[in-house]
Parts: C-alpha cells; structure tokens; sequence
C-alpha cells in the first residue's frame, strides 16, 4: 500500500519498540486522519480536539485491574488500536501497526485536603486532553484512589485519528462484555484497517475527485460562516455543548415526510440544516461539513469493522428560487453524488473552489449519525463502575449532530463560546419544524421563507429590541 526507501523503513523501525520486528505493518493515512494530525500538529503544546476521554468511577481496585486487563486483551486484537502516526523525517505521514503494543497506565494520587470531585473532573478538561500520536497504543488509562475510600477513578481515552463513532461504541462495546464475561458482541473474523485503506486509494484512482469538486464548487468565492465565524483551528478548548430531544410528534412527522418523498431522514435534516447556515450566514447559496459515514461501499463485514472511515466532505445547497419540495429533491441528489466520492480529500475539495489564500469554505458541520440511546448505559451496566463523564469534539466553530436513535432524534450542537449552543438547537428544531410543515401542506412553498427564528426570539427582535 505505500513505496517506502530503505532508509525510511529503517527510520521507521528505530521509532518503534522493538525495531522491526514489532512491525505488522505500514501503510498510508485516510483523507480525515491526515486533517486531524494537521490539527495535532498546529500547537504541539495544546489541547487537542480529537482525544476522547471517558471519566469512569469504579467501586474497587480490583474493579481497575479488571479494566486494565479487558484494555489489555482488547488492545491485543484489535489492529488500530496498536497503530502509531510517524511522519518526522518522512516523504509523508504514516500509520504503522505494532505487532505488540503496552498499555500505559498512570497512577496519580488525589489531594485529601480537596474536594475529590473537582480534582477528578479537572482531567476532563479539554486543555488536559493530548497524546502523542507517535506511540502506540492511542489509548490511555489514567487512575487514581479516593484518599478517604476504597472508591476508584479511572480516565480512558482514545485518539479519534483510530477510532470513529462506530468503533467507539464496538470497542466500549467488547470491553463491558469482557468486564461482565459476557460473549463478545463483534464478530470472530474482524476485517484490518488495511482493507479500508486499500480500497480508498484504488478509489481514488478510479474516480476523479478533483473534476467533481471543481464542477461544484468552482464560482463559490466566498466562505459560508455562520455569523461571520472563521476561525476553524479550535483545539475544542472554548466549545460550549447543548442537547435536545426533538418531540416525539415531530420525529414521527420527519419519518414519514421523508418515507413520502422517497428519502432518508438524514435528507430532511440536512435541508433543514441548510436552512440554518443560510439564516445565520446571510447566504442563499451555502456549504456547509457533512459527515460521511464511509462504510457505504466497503462491502460485507465494514459495519463491524474498526477504525477511522468517517469524512468531511462540503455539501452545496442553492436555495434561491427553490420550494421546499425542490430543496429537498436537490439536497439528496447532492448528497447521492456526495457518496460517489466519500474518500475524498477535504483539503482537495477546498482547492477546487475560488475561495481566496487560507480562508476556510466553511465552518459550519453537520454530523447525522445512527446511534444507541446511551453510551453511559453501557459502562453503568458493569457491577460497581459508572460512567461520570465523556466528550466528543471538533475543531468547527459550529457542530451540530444528529443522533437517530431509531424512533427518535437527539440533537447536540457544540459552538464556539460566542455562539450559544442552545440558540442554534432552536433553529435547527424550528427549521425542521417550518420544512415539515411545508412539505405536508403546500410544498410549493419558498425554502427562504420557512421560518428558522423561535417565537420568542423572534418576539424580542421585532418588539424587545
């Protein structure tokens, strides 16, 4: 999968332990590993957005031995879980695969003058999250005593440069089956991280990305940022987080709008979403961040298969002179031919426009994801161990995702603390409100004039104000 020169084989080799006998194997970065070591890489002293920590409370230290060895055991087999990022020195950056690779776990000691729990969530702060991506394996285990009870704290983080949605929620997954001895919840015969990396690059030879995104995008001159927001190298260290359910009528209602039409749901709220990044950038014609799954055309086993298959790719909607029937009729067909180039380059993609030097073409992403109601239930779910805290975070100014929880949606927008994130659940939840509306009553309705403002909000604009 990659050409390497002897002398890069060996510099590889001296940066692993164990030299090159503990080398299972090489090969090349997908498009969104490479963004997020871009961004490990800006401020090498910082946080960094990409680290996943779980805050978990355990009821002993047997309890933290047992995790330690369902971490260990887990590590063992699973190939990305023992991948290293190396690039100093190279023609280009690397993931190597160590054939054996030791878990750290660091024992801190908590002050018995102060307060416990303050000392335990301060570790989950985002400036204290960052690991380097040069040694394997991207987990860590930190752990520490309660000085006044047998009661245990343990800090777990993953890399997301390894470990996407999905393979969070295997992994997290196979550990509490392990935890409880239970049957292992994935598959005996797991498909490596190799065969995902394979079949990107022969993808990328047969399709021609660079004419795609150049078709698309090639007279948008113009960042789409919402509220004139553009900075898009955030560590996450100044992300403020909201969630909301959506009411169970309305889930309903989508399901079935979207039944109707001949689309997925993942359709509507990116129509509606559009509507949002409109109303909040003064644009008719916006990009916004997609998450693409990346599994779509991986063939039989990719859906239990572990590692980094997300990516971001820019979706374009026009919604000048288009109804809400044509808004969402235009929103799949991009989305359709989205998929067609799900292992793209984002920074790729960013050079086929005419947006001028370093601006970004946009800062706004949305994030559609199928999801299990609760991560924390899982750990919760293990005799004596709770789950106090955990986080997910990007580098966008502006994040908002979607959970489908197979009835319901969940929604979960992360903003820049000059943004409120509650504000921005309210749009999109009136946005996907008026969309709906629209659609059962008269979808010849203009997609500019469906409402985004919140009553209240809209109140005090035209009176308090």
């Amino acid at each position: 999968l990659i050409e390497l020169e002897q002398a890069q084989i060996d510099r590889i080799a001296e940066a692993v332990p164990g030299g090159a006998r503990n080398i299972q194997d090489i090969y090349p970065l997908a498009p969104l590993q490479e963004g997020m070591l871009f961004h490990h890489l800006l401020d090498q002293q910082g946080a960094d957005a990409y680290v996943l920590p779980v805050l978990l409370s355990v009821s002993s230290r047997k309890g933290v031995e047992e995790l330690i060895e369902a971490l260990r055991v887990t590590i063992d087999r699973h190939d990305v879980l023992r991948t290293a990022l190396l690039w100093e020195g190279l023609p280009k950056a690397v993931q190597v695969v160590y054939r054996r690779a030791r878990l750290r776990v660091d024992e801190v000691k908590l002050q018995p003058d102060l307060d416990i729990h303050e000392q335990i969530h301060a570790w989950m702060k985002p400036a204290r999250q960052r690991l380097d991506l040069r040694e394997a394996p991207l987990v860590r285990l930190q752990v520490a005593q309660d000085p006044h009870a047998e009661q245990q704290y343990a800090l777990l983080r993953f890399h997301h440069v390894t470990c996407d949605h999905i393979t969070t929620e295997i992994l997290i997954g196979e550990l509490v089956a392990r935890l409880k001895e239970q049957a292992l919840p994935v598959p005996a015969d797991l498909l490596p991280y190799r065969n995902h990396v394979a079949q990107m690059l022969a993808s990328a030879q047969e399709r021609d990305s660079a004419a795609f995104f150049k078709n698309k995008l090639h007279d948008v001159t113009e960042p789409t940022a919402p509220f004139g927001e553009l900075e898009v190298h955030g560590d996450g260290s100044q992300v403020q987080e909201a969630f909301q359910k959506l009411q169970a009528g309305l889930a309903r209602r989508i399901r079935a709008q979207a039944r109707r039409a001949g689309v997925s749901a993942a359709t509507l709220f990116h129509a509606a979403w559009g509507l949002v990044v409109a109303s909040t950038s003064g644009r008719d014609d916006v990009v916004f961040g997609t998450m693409l799954l990346g599994r779509l055309h991986g063939g039989r086993g990719v859906q239990q298969s572990l590692g980094m298959f997300i990516n971001t790719l820019p979706l374009r909607l026009r919604l000048s002179d288009r109804s809400a029937k044509d808004l969402i009729e235009q929103t799949q067909r991009e989305l359709v031919e989205l998929l067609a180039h799900e292992h793209a380059s984002l920074a790729e993609a960013q050079r086929c426009s005419s947006v001028a030097g370093s601006a970004p073409l946009f800062t706004a992403l949305l994030n559609y994801r199928h999801s299990f109601p609760s991560l924390d239930a899982d750990w919760n779910s293990v005799p004596g161990m709770r789950a106090l805290a955990q986080s997910e975070r990007t580098n966008y100014p502006i994040t908002m995702s979607v959970d489908d929880l197979g009835e319901d949606f969940s929604l979960t927008a992360q903003t820049h603390q000059r943004i409120d994130a509650q504000r921005i659940l309210g749009y999109l939840d009136v946005a996907m409100q008026s969309l709906v509306d629209a659609l059962e009553r008269s979808p010849g309705t203009p997609a500019l004039s469906l409402q985004v403002l919140p009553d209240a909000e809209r109140r005090e604009v035209l009176e308090g104000f």
